[in-house]
């Protein structure tokens, strides 16, 4: 059995926390929180994916139809918060601006987890 385009951002998703797990444990903080980062962006795009059927080609596109989603979908309320944490913290504030408290990485991080998880409820996986 072939995995679907879904399952295959969703395991890249995967793949990216544990990295981001690994840069964490050797205090590689900034390549820690893009990593968490890039691992959110994965799992909103394979849940958009798998409700829309289309593949957000920039970050922008994925911030419109996580929002449509979210209308569309009560219940994907619950990422969208989450999903502009990650992207304000992980990814402007640590990984661009260089400000990364090491108890607030770990905390965003380590929530990465339970992000991938829900959205991948969310997506019927």
């Amino acid at each position: 059995m072939m995995e679907s385009d879904v399952e295959v951002l969703f395991r890249d998703a995967e793949s990216l926390y544990e990295e981001a797990l690994r840069d964490l444990e050797a205090k590689r903080l900034r390549k820690a929180a893009e990593n968490a980062w890039a691992a959110r962006l994965r799992a909103t795009n394979a849940l958009i994916l798998s409700k829309m059927g289309k593949m957000p080609e920039y970050v922008p596109e994925t911030r419109t139809m996580l929002e449509e989603l979210a209308i569309k979908y009560p219940e994907i309320e619950l990422l969208v918060g989450r999903f502009y944490t990650g992207e304000t913290f992980l990814h402007g504030h640590c990984f661009y601006l260089g400000m990364c408290p090491p108890d607030a990485v770990e905390r965003r991080v380590r929530e990465t987890w339970k992000y991938i998880e829900d959205a991948k409820k969310l997506a019927g996986v």
